[in-house]
């Protein structure tokens, strides 16, 4: 009985010793797996965010595919009341154009290239906070600011005009944040 004791024990001994590497083993593979797994979602990631630059780009070509189609569909007469109604907004005291602006003025600068004996003039505008001179200055640098962006999306310069009429012809006139946004802008007129 003492000598069955004795293998009993040894094979239990000898039971543990063989699990231990395979305990370790198990750890080592969680560890690899671990590893695949956060290169997996790094690639998954990298995936996902090609695939969203993809939509994005595909959504902007159906955009420009769709302003193509509406302004061929568009007589000469809507297309030019429709360069003149959409005016760019500036923040406050600022003449920096804002990425919507720069939408608007794309847009602008296309009608222009394919139109190319139409003349605009600039109209730069202020709300009326600030003395008559800053606003005349600042509404300068607004209008400018739009004749830049044409001229470097291909208009020639000599087709664009500008002038500041600062806080002189608002769009509204009550006191309020909402009011002085909207008169804050650049208005274009075709001559």
């Amino acid at each position: 009985m003492g000598k069955s004791r004795a293998w009993i024990f040894g094979a239990i001994m000898l039971a543990m010793l063989l699990a231990l590497p395979v305990s370790c083993a198990k750890k080592q593979v969680t560890m690899e797996t671990q590893e695949m797994a956060a290169e997996e979602g790094t690639g998954q990631q990298m995936a996902e965010d090609e695939a969203a630059r993809r939509e994005a780009e595909e959504m902007r070509r159906e955009r420009e595919a769709r302003q193509k189609q509406e302004a061929a569909s568009m007589s000469e007469a809507a297309r030019q009341a429709a360069f003149e109604d959409e005016n760019i907004h500036f923040d406050f005291d600022k003449y920096v154009l804002t990425p919507q602006a720069m939408m608007i003025l794309d847009d602008k600068a296309a009608y222009l290239r394919e139109h190319p004996g139409v003349r605009v003039l600039v109209e730069g505008h202020c709300d009326d906070r600030g003395s008559n001179e800053y606003n005349l200055a600042l509404g300068d640098r607004r209008a400018n600011s739009a004749k830049d962006y044409l001229v470097k999306s291909g208009v020639a310069e000599g087709r664009i005009t500008t002038i500041s009429y600062g806080e002189e012809q608002p769009l509204c006139r009550q006191q309020t944040e909402s009011c002085w946004s909207r008169n804050r802008r650049d208005h274009f007129s075709i001559r």
